[in-house]
């Protein structure tokens, strides 16, 4: 099949049993175009609160709302045919409670049309992960570095190294037991996520892991070069459209206020008026 050969968007269950099986393909999206761009290529198409930080210019993702979670997930959704779309559950929209959770998670697949969400945390969040799936909601766990808890973890640390390794195994056991039916691996070590890669029975997605993992994601503005306020080490870049589009803003700058654009080929000339019979 060619990458623009339409196909039928795999469900959680699909993506379920391709452990270990050919590597899962993930990028995020957050607007209609990109979603179109991404749809022939990926396998999931993630929406991701990292949009608060590309697109809105937070900090971090903990300001990112329900409300705007929502308005990206239905434009990415009406970008996407053959992709199957997961959205993140936003900080403070699951973690009082799994009834909390099932509340948000309701909404946000009822009004995007998410086939799954995508929730932070390990053994903390196992109930919530089990009440959900028990609920037809799946769900795509996220552990290691879980960017709405840098509050707690100290920054953008590197997380399972040393005595800590133990606790990311736990949660990867954890998540795998309550129903998750994927987990994202974000920034540990290698072969602990080739170790989890090995133990647990969903599949791992690795974003700073290990190429031994089930599959891999990226923020799309990384991989595209479109994002430098940094640049994480695991997020290589296969374009530098960034650059290009600052040269061309440059370009159009310049040929403005050199008067030489827009040039007679832009511009409309006065309608030719019928001749009289």
């Amino acid at each position: 099949m060619s990458a623009t050969a339409k196909k039928m968007a795999p469900m959680p269950a699909d993506i379920l049993a391709q452990k270990g099986g050919t590597p899962l393909v993930v990028l995020t999206a957050y607007t209609t175009p990109v979603a179109q761009l991404t749809d022939p290529h990926c396998d999931i198409v993630l929406v991701g609160d990292s949009v608060g930080m590309v697109l809105h210019g937070l900090s971090s993702t903990i300001g990112v709302t329900m409300e705007m979670m929502v308005m990206h997930g239905a434009a990415v959704k009406r970008g996407l045919q053959n992709a199957m779309m997961v959205i993140d559950m936003p900080f403070g929209s699951y973690e009082e409670s799994p009834e909390q959770a099932f509340r948000n998670a309701a909404t946000l697949m009822r009004e995007t049309g998410a086939a799954a969400v995508k929730l932070e945390g390990g053994v903390a969040m196992a109930d919530t992960i089990r009440h959900l799936t028990s609920r037809s909601i799946p769900v795509m766990a996220h552990i290691g570095l879980t960017p709405q808890a840098i509050n707690t973890l100290g920054g953008y640390k590197v997380q399972g190294r040393g005595e800590d390794r133990k606790r990311v195994m736990d949660d990867a056991k954890a998540v795998a037991e309550a129903g998750a039916f994927s987990v994202v691996l974000e920034k540990v070590p290698a072969n602990l996520a080739d170790e989890i890669t090995a133990e647990i029975p969903i599949p791992t997605i690795g974003i700073g892991a290990s190429a031994g993992c089930d599959g891999q994601v990226l923020v799309v503005d990384d991989m595209l070069g479109l994002f430098t306020a940094f640049k994480p080490k695991f997020a290589k870049r296969y374009a530098t459209l960034g650059e290009d589009a600052d040269a061309a803003i440059a370009a159009y700058a310049s040929e403005v206020r050199a008067r030489t654009f827009p040039a007679a080929e832009h511009v409309f000339g006065d309608a030719i008026p019928e001749k009289k019979k």
